[in-house]
């Protein structure tokens, strides 16, 4: 594990890096000593940080939630990050795509809450009766990290990849089976990817479960009127400046983000 001396120090490493654009070498380069646990609270750092300077959490993500990638990342859960307000995209004003180290897409089943989760009990039940809508959703995730060359470690420290995110209008759970959405990525009319909302650890109210359960334990809630955004049901793309994207989701609807 690492001193507080030295999370203070990755924290303001991965802090410059995001706000000079300048990606940095993975931290478990120059901290290899670095663990999880050290890690998130190297991303709690960076939130605090930001809270202080006037932004509000907006909800959560969750990352790794398909088998796949946790094989990638040797490890046998997912991890998470904060939604802050300042991340918040819409479909109406194009986003500039030089604000970012290396910009990403990803196709997401997003839930916005109607009622707070409870915590360290919480069943993919409870998020069903807490979930105002189940909404069509793209998440612009980023890296800080060079070459994206991350660990567990450094994805985790690094707020989870997370960069921004934008949403539609939506459903009620009850009306869909969340195990069965398809969903598909377009660049224009070119389909780039294409997948299922079971990708997400075969139920996204599961990934989202498992979300409140694990900030449980650092204290943070999930509240009415967060989103969360459970995992992505499809690879994640590249994004060049002047691309429209566009998510279509069977039954739920569509959600577009275009870059200049």
């Amino acid at each position: 594990m690492l001193t507080d001396p030295q999370r203070q120090r990755a924290a303001e490493i991965l802090r410059s890096a995001e706000h000079r654009r300048t990606p940095v070498a993975p931290l478990i380069e120059t901290f290899p000593e670095i663990d999880t646990e050290d890690a998130y609270e190297i991303q709690l750092l960076n939130i605090r940080h930001r809270l202080d300077t006037g932004a509000r959490v907006h909800g959560h993500k969750v990352g790794l939630s398909s088998p796949v990638m946790q094989r990638m990342m040797g490890v046998d859960e997912p991890d998470y990050g904060h939604l802050l307000d300042d991340m918040a995209l819409s479909a109406d004003v194009p986003v500039r795509a030089a604000r970012y180290c290396y910009p990403r897409i990803e196709v997401e089943v997003g839930f916005v809450l109607g009622e707070d989760l409870p915590g360290e009990e919480c069943t993919p039940a409870d998020v069903l009766a807490a979930t105002e809508r189940v909404v069509p959703a793209l998440e612009l995730i980023d890296s800080r990290i060079r070459d994206w060359r991350i660990s567990i470690a450094d994805t985790i420290a690094d707020n989870a990849s997370s960069a921004g995110y934008v949403i539609g209008e939506g459903r009620d759970p009850h009306d869909l089976d969340l195990k069965a959405i398809d969903a598909r990525l377009f660049r224009g009319g070119e389909l780039l990817a294409e997948g299922r909302s079971d990708a997400v650890l075969g139920d996204p109210a599961v990934s989202v479960a498992w979300l409140a359960r694990t900030v449980a334990r650092f204290g943070v809630p999930l509240k009415k009127g967060h989103v969360v955004l459970p995992g992505s049901c499809t690879r994640a793309v590249d994004v060049m400046p002047g691309s429209t994207f566009t998510a279509e989701f069977t039954g739920l609807g569509s959600v577009s983000l275009s870059f200049s």
